[in-house]
């Protein structure tokens, strides 16, 4: 027993290996997980104390544990075996694939790279490319919403810069779980979506078993009462309209809802409008093109940092203008499931994106392009139009953004950020669109956006939207 082994160097190292690995899986890595977990549970214990709506436990489970709790769901299961018996093809592959699913939607929510990065990232990222204002933030509505009740924010869609915005306005509220697009789903947008929370949906390419996966996540996440944000257009508008909303999530959550044993659902609408969307003449091609697909590619991104960072170098920095925010009244899915409908999805979309329609922003680039896009070509004419439809708007509700308080500001601040895009053209009194370029097209875009509220009769300017007859 006391007898002495020699063994090469070469050993002796590899069994130093395998004893460590051993060590640290067993005993260090778990003691390391289990004090940072503490540390973790103690800090968004302190964190939910200032959040009007708290992080839910289903949010802060381990990413796995609810893939797991995912696919092992009786309606999934059931889902896997109606697959397999359709496809004729073995349970045990038609179960990979519903697990893959899952994979992909199920996000990993990180609260560090939420609050620690993501909220200041978007705070500055906003402020610098635009004034940003709260236009309507509606609080006492807001403040109403019972504490235990699952709040959906519904977005219309006019920029990615949506999500950043959004995400630092409602910051004091909550951790917002987005419904992202497949267009995230690339490096490092993937991983960053997913530990802020958000999780994947398909718009195309999906099946029976894939929606009844996303069914089910959705119905559980609303049920614990994880607070989400969604954009029921599918997509950023490429005419300026509002479109026409897709379906699919409000009907998973209606699906998964029980009247009186389900908690409530609360819908908040959100209204965003810009001065200046970044994407508008990729969307406007797009919708000449006749196609909703958008090729990622980091050149535009590149070449956009090189000119941003060049003009802060020479002073010539300045924002995008004005980006504006309003909030709606909230609907109450209780509430709403008193009374009866043929479509209760439809009629709730429909009934959303209206309540979206009336806090529509106006700023200062929509009020003078819907003025422009009606034929106006001076700057007297435009004055006395833009004041007539404020005057009108005001009178009916609408809230016109009017930055300082001054109109004739306002009308200066649209003409000049058109004119410094060469979108217009100004000589002394007279205004002039040129026909070459894409100036006729972005002048119908910005103005498409507020063309329901800014109408020369009160009975022309009343709300609220009627979708069906939007260009989607």
């Amino acid at each position: 027993m006391s007898s002495t082994v020699t063994l090469p160097i070469w050993l002796f190292i590899l069994i130093l290996l395998f004893a460590g690995v051993t060590f640290a899986s067993h005993f260090l890595f778990p003691s390391v997980r289990w004090f940072l977990r503490r540390r973790l549970e103690r800090a968004v214990d302190e964190l939910n104390k200032r959040l009007k709506q708290p992080i839910q436990p289903f949010k802060l489970a381990r990413r796995m544990d609810t893939i797991r709790r995912l696919i092992y769901d009786p309606e999934v299961a059931q889902a896997i075996a109606d697959h397999a018996r359709d496809n004729n093809i073995r349970e045990d592959v038609a179960f990979q694939k519903a697990e893959r699913y899952a994979r992909e939607i199920v996000p990993g929510f990180s609260a560090f790279t939420y609050f620690g990065f993501a909220i200041r990232a978007a705070r500055i990222l906003s402020q610098s490319l635009y004034r940003v204002r709260l236009v309507h933030a509606n609080d006492p509505a807001l403040e109403a919403i019972p504490e235990d009740a699952t709040v959906v924010f519904v977005m219309n869609h006019r920029s990615n810069m949506d999500y950043v915005l959004v995400t630092w306005l409602v910051a004091e509220r909550s951790a917002l779980a987005y419904a992202v697009g497949e267009w995230a789903r690339v490096w490092p947008m993937r991983q960053l979506v997913r530990a802020m929370g958000g999780y994947f949906i398909r718009r195309r390419h999906n099946n029976a078993l894939y929606r009844k996966v996303l069914a089910r996540y959705v119905q559980m996440a609303t049920e614990a009462g994880v607070t989400q944000a969604v954009f029921p257009e599918g997509g950023l508008s490429r005419t300026g309209h509002l479109a026409k909303p897709k379906l699919g999530l409000f009907s998973y959550i209606l699906e998964g809802f029980r009247p009186g044993r389900s908690r409530d659902v609360v819908f908040v609408p959100v209204a965003l409008n810009y001065d200046r969307v970044m994407e508008d003449k990729t969307l406007i091609d797009a919708h000449i093109q006749g196609t909703r697909r958008f090729r990622f590619s980091l050149r535009p991104i590149w070449r956009y940092l090189r000119r941003q960072l060049w003009n802060r170098l020479t002073g010539k920095y300045h924002r995008y203008g004005y980006a504006a925010v309003s909030f709606g009244e909230p609907l109450s899915l209780t509430a709403f499931m008193d009374s009866p409908h043929d479509d209760p999805a439809g009629a709730l979309g429909l009934e959303l994106m209206s309540r979206i329609a009336t806090v529509m922003p106006v700023t200062p680039v929509p009020l003078v392009a819907h003025a422009l896009h009606e034929g106006v070509r001076s700057v007297v004419a435009l004055d006395a139009l833009v004041r007539r439809r404020i005057e009108v708007a005001q009178a009916q509700g609408v809230t016109v953004h009017i930055p300082r308080d001054d109109i004739a500001y306002t009308i200066e601040a649209g003409l000049r950020a058109l004119i410094e895009r060469r979108i217009l053209q100004r000589t002394g009194d007279r205004l002039r669109v040129p026909e070459t370029g894409q100036g006729v097209d972005l002048i119908a875009f910005y103005a498409a956006s507020v063309a329901h509220l800014l109408r020369d009769t009160p009975k022309e300017a009343q709300t609220p939207l009627d979708l069906k007859s939007v260009a989607t």
